[in-house]
């Protein structure tokens, strides 16, 4: 078997030769290109082992190990609740702060991680990128994946919850499926975005603790959307986590309008991160081996 490498590594085309040999060459490509689903099927135990690593990584040497993806947003909504539920006196539209705020808690917390750490995945996957020919795509993604287990885990406590209060899920949970996808398009699309920027520029990484909390209070976790004036509620749908956030709430407790104008807003914006997100990091995976290696700009 041998290996031709023909400038950096982008595609794989594998036959044999004459001599009953097996050849595999890895060329550049060259123009614009998407994201190619069957080369992503192709590496799915690389993707699955990254993914399994991330999550092992992430509770190694702990005392009550995944059981921190429970304490978590338990320990933020028991805070907010406090400040927010009980002192200023937050609507909730009618269900208890605690589920109101632990509903919209749950998704934000797999976005916030995501992006925080997509930012950095390339940097730290180094060695990996620039010694095996892999879809670089595979190391946001696999932070994604890795952020969905919690994310799942800490679902348990929310139902626990709905129990404790007595508080059936609306019909409109047929939905939630739906906002879920959503979420994963928005995490996703943001974090293809700052892996590849933060290759050409480290600053990216220094800013996203800044990004994260802004991001944080521009999204009605603590608060609901009703607060927001009706001339600005469109507006107010630019940010995609607002329509997750509220999906959330109305498929799971009732709370909210359900599909709206700012629903279509946030759902457009997040598509549109999606796939410019696949496109600049296609884009610019072509120099990722150069950059990391002359530590970006």
């Amino acid at each position: 078997m041998s290996t031709v490498l023909e400038g950096v590594p982008q595609t794989r085309h594998s036959g044999s030769r004459d001599d009953g040999s097996h050849e595999t060459i890895i060329r550049r490509t060259h123009g614009w290109r998407f994201l190619d689903l069957r080369e992503l099927w192709a590496y799915r135990e690389l993707i699955y082992f990254l993914t399994w690593r991330d999550v092992k990584v992430r509770y190694k040497q702990t005392v009550i190990g995944v059981a921190w993806a429970v304490l978590q947003p338990l320990a933020m909504m028991v805070v907010f609740t406090l400040l927010f539920g009980r002192l200023a006196k937050i609507p909730s539209g009618g269900v208890p702060y605690p589920l109101f705020v632990l509903a919209a808690l749950l998704p934000w917390q797999l976005f916030s991680r995501s992006i925080s750490e997509s930012a950095n995945s390339l940097v730290t996957n180094q060695q990996l990128v620039t010694r095996v020919y892999f879809p670089r795509i595979c190391v946001p993604l696999t932070t994604t994946l890795a952020a969905t287990v919690d994310f799942a885990i800490a679902a348990g406590l929310l139902g626990i919850l709905m129990l404790v209060y007595r508080i059936a899920p609306t019909p409109a949970i047929v939905w939630l499926p739906a906002f879920v996808l959503l979420l994963l398009i928005t995490a996703l699309g943001v974090g293809f975005w700052l892996s590849a920027l933060n290759i050409e520029y480290r600053d990216v990484m220094y800013t996203v603790p800044f990004l994260n909390q802004l991001w944080f209070f521009l999204t009605p976790v603590v608060y609901p959307d009703g607060l927001i004036p009706a001339q600005w509620r469109v507006l107010y749908g630019l940010n995609p986590m607002t329509g997750v956030v509220d999906g959330f709430r109305w498929a799971l407790l009732g709370v909210g309008e359900g599909p709206s104008r700012m629903l279509a807003m946030s759902v457009l914006v997040a598509v549109f991160l999606f796939i410019s997100g696949i496109i600049w990091f296609r884009k610019s995976e072509r120099t990722f081996v150069d950059a990391i290696g002359s530590g970006g700009r």
